[in-house]
């Protein structure tokens, strides 16, 4: 419950939160209808709303009566409909930034409706570019009741709030609606001068019909609302040239004043690759095309040197640094990030994956060909190197890295067209690094173990059989699978791998992507049940937004780290439809 609009800058536990998103940025919104993050005008420029991470910048609408919260998303898109119910009534609030959206400009939506009795609203904005450190300026009114002004380089108008007055760096409000009557806000933010403005009405009706054609038929999945909206989740996380940044946000902790803070605003070639091999089980083409021309254009202008992670535009990751913030509780805030400087053996073996999924459905192109032949090269040329692999470690000969690469040197030559010579090389190389990974990196036990020196098991190692690097019946497929759920299972939820001697609960949150990946394995295996039981228990591990984090901490039932993550919506789709097709 909540008593006044004061506190809407107030962090909240992340399950709470909401996510807005048009391709182009994303938008949290907390249940006191505190916007407190978005970065504009793209994902990894400098937030003009960061009070989520300690910043000043954010956008509040909030019942002026004491209230509970609650909300949920309209079929089909990223719009949400808050919903207060107070002392006095029920007030709605339907929240979207406007899509398809612009590179320029964001226009965020926000349509305030008295549902039951009247209702007092009180409206908060203060935007602030740099994470903060450009305050909003030059405010003005026309005659119109519109509201201009600038927050550092960006241009800011808000529409619907005739009645605001500055308050330092802010617009203040009050709106009285009577019962049953509404109020449209419109605030938009551009890098460049505002075109005329568009019509509230305009703007949902243009963002309805956006969604509407971007939602595939996803009828034949496990959990299929889920299902449906684990789609909607990647595709708003989606930029134009395909890309689909790793989550929204930067900074939030994975485990409380342990230095886990990373920015997730990037794109991962790996995520990529999930991302697009969802799309083709679940039969999402657009989203499998997006995925397969990000990745062929990168590794058409890299070729080996393929760094694991861009930006959504296709540009290098910034180098990492320190924002003096006070950070979301149990933190501290970063921007950019070190795998700028990691080689990562799997990404190329991952792109293969995707590629050889496009193929299979006739969605891969002469360039695209061209992209797995430079990727398969590229193993040939590097597979014996050390990298940092999945988990972006220290350097190593990771298991998992070798082996993926194996399972899409296999994917590939298996596809019709691949041509003979080419096939047999690919197969070849395929069985040469299955045999080197098999003479250094088998346990006593007849399982896979992380790399030659690390002799622990790891979650990651149930991917390589699940993607055809050796069959699912394979000696070492059922060892290595018995092991992991032995060793990093604990209530059908899954860990990574150990840390030290310490239960894995000990070091960190479980991982939502793993437990998605053992019911895949457990339906390999033909455990129906048990693999129906694995994808329930993560299915879960969310809030009312339906938003997954990297990790789920079971013991305290909280998300853990940014959000959203998009390889758990990933593999949530791609597990839903194996799970529901048989495949």
């Amino acid at each position: 419950m909540s008593t006044s609009a004061l506190d809407t800058h107030a962090p909240h536990a992340l399950r709470d939160y909401a996510l807005l998103a048009d391709g182009h940025r994303g938008a949290l919104l907390g249940p006191r209808g505190d916007l407190v993050w978005m970065c504009a005008p793209a994902w990894d420029d400098d937030a003009v709303f960061a009070a989520l991470i300690g910043g000043p910048g954010w956008y509040g609408v909030t019942p002026a009566e004491p209230f509970v919260w609650g909300g949920y998303y309209e079929p089909g898109g990223l719009v949400w409909r808050s919903r207060w119910t107070t002392t006095g009534g029920i007030v709605e609030c339907r929240e979207a930034l406007a899509h398809p959206g612009e590179r320029h400009r964001a226009v965020l939506l926000r349509r305030i409706e008295a549902v039951h009795g009247d209702a007092r609203v009180e409206v908060h904005v203060q935007p602030a570019t740099g994470f903060g450190a450009h305050p909003l300026l030059g405010l003005h009114r026309d005659e119109g009741g519109v509201w201009t002004g600038r927050t550092g380089g960006l241009h800011v108008r808000l529409a619907g709030a005739p009645e605001a007055r500055p308050d330092g760096a802010a617009l203040r409000a009050t709106i009285l609606l009577a019962a049953g009557s509404r109020r449209d806000l419109v605030l938009e933010l551009s890098d460049r001068p505002l075109p005329a403005p568009t019509p509230a009405d305009s703007l949902w009706r243009a963002t309805e019909a956006g969604w509407t054609a971007c939602g595939p038929d996803l009828a034949d999945t496990l959990g299929q609302r889920d299902a449906h909206h684990a789609h909607t989740v990647l595709t708003g996380l989606t930029g134009p040239g395909g890309g689909t940044v790793a989550a929204a946000t930067t900074s939030l902790p994975e485990r409380a004043e342990q230095g886990r803070n990373y920015d997730y605003r990037y794109v991962w070639v790996r995520d990529q690759a999930y991302i697009g091999q969802a799309a083709a089980a679940a039969g999402a083409t657009a989203l499998l095309d997006g995925s397969v021309r990000f990745v062929t254009e990168r590794l058409l202008a890299d070729g080996r040197a393929l760094a694991p992670a861009y930006t959504a535009a296709g540009g290098p990751v910034p180098d990492q640094r320190t924002l003096d913030l006070p950070g979301y509780p149990g933190g501290f805030d970063v921007v950019g990030n070190h795998v700028n400087r990691q080689f990562q053996l799997d990404v190329f073996g991952e792109s293969l994956l995707l590629l050889a999924a496009a193929a299979r459905r006739d969605r891969l192109d002469a360039d695209g060909w061209r992209a797995a032949v430079t990727a398969a090269d590229a193993i040939a040329a590097r597979h014996r190197e050390p990298d940092a692999g999945i988990w972006e470690l220290d350097a190593d000969r990771w298991t998992h890295s070798r082996l993926i690469c194996a399972a899409g040197l296999r994917a590939l030559a298996a596809v019709p067209g691949a041509g003979g010579g080419r096939a047999a090389r690919w197969e070849a190389l395929a069985d040469l690094v299955l045999a080197e990974a098999s003479a250094d990196c088998l346990h006593p036990a007849g399982r896979w173990q992380r790399s030659p020196g690390r002799s622990g098991v790891d979650a990651a190692l149930l991917l390589p059989a699940l993607r055809g690097a050796l069959p699912a019946d394979d000696p070492r497929t059922t060892a290595t699978l018995r092991a992991v759920r032995t060793d990093l299972g604990q209530d059908h939820y899954l860990y990574r791998f150990r840390h030290d001697r310490r239960p894995p609960a000990d070091s960190e949150g479980a991982f939502l992507l793993c437990g998605f990946v053992m019911a895949l394995a457990e339906h390999q295996q033909g455990n129906g049940v048990e693999a129906v039981r694995w994808f329930e228990r993560n299915r879960a591990a969310c809030g009312p937004a339906g938003l997954y984090a990297e990790e789920f901490d079971v013991a305290q039932r909280q998300l853990r780290g940014n959000l959203p993550q998009t390889f758990v919506h990933a593999l949530l789709l791609e597990s839903a439809a194996a799970l529901a097709s048989g495949g």
